[in-house]
């Protein structure tokens, strides 16, 4: 079937969505890489990029404006900074026989293509969403009432609470591919699992889906 407004064909399957960056894809790593070559360093002081990007000469953080300015100049050359997380591709492949996969990325939508064509290059070819709207009311419109097993996958918890709110049956996963910032995150809470990598994402994963009536 077709999901009114986003373009996306599910089939009569179980549904994962995941976000992308620092999930599917690294992203504290190689964004501090890129921070490294413009004079700039990302420091793991909490768990949040606001205040944490400083001047590399000065060591005094950047206005929010400029830190906007450097995510928006890191997403624009995205291809050549970003490399998928570790596990990602080899275990949804194997999801993809038997499951539908949904890329749910919070990026400006200005960016979708140049995101697109890098998740092709790496074996990604799921279909992707780019929205800055919350997530849980997009998870429920793309799974809508259907009897059949869903999966979330995020590092902010911000997300994965709107998609308690909005489809409370779903599997909620915590996964972040950066350790350092990692544990610098709070805690979850009792109803969200944590997952170190995609290895015992993928365990959660089966778990959930062998107690549906249509497993995956």
């Amino acid at each position: 079937m077709w999901e009114a407004g986003t373009g996306i064909r599910l089939s009569d399957r179980p549904l994962i969505v995941s976000d992308v960056d620092e999930v599917v894809l690294e992203f504290l790593t190689p964004f501090t890489a890129f921070l490294k070559a413009r004079d700039h360093a990302l420091l793991p002081r909490s768990f949040r990029l606001s205040g944490n990007i400083v001047d590399r000469v000065s060591g005094e953080a950047v206005s929010d404006a400029v830190a906007e300015a450097l995510l928006d100049a890191f997403y624009a050359t995205q291809d050549r900074w970003q490399m998928p997380a570790v596990q990602v591709v080899e275990t949804l492949k194997g999801f993809s026989e038997e499951a539908d996969i949904v890329f749910l990325t919070a990026m400006p939508p200005r960016h979708a293509a140049a995101r697109r064509r890098l998740l092709d290059a790496l074996d990604l070819p799921y279909p992707l969403l780019a929205s800055e709207e919350p997530k849980g009311p997009l998870v429920k419109r793309l799974h809508q009432e259907r009897d059949l097993p869903l999966v979330f996958v995020d590092d902010i918890l911000r997300n994965l609470h709107s998609v308690r709110e909005h489809a409370p049956a779903c599997l909620l996963i915590n996964l972040m591919a950066n350790a350092e910032f990692r544990a610098l995150a709070p805690a979850p809470g009792a109803d969200i699992r944590v997952a170190a990598d995609w290895r015992e994402a993928a365990k959660l994963i089966r778990a959930h889906c062998r107690a549906q009536p249509k497993a995956c």
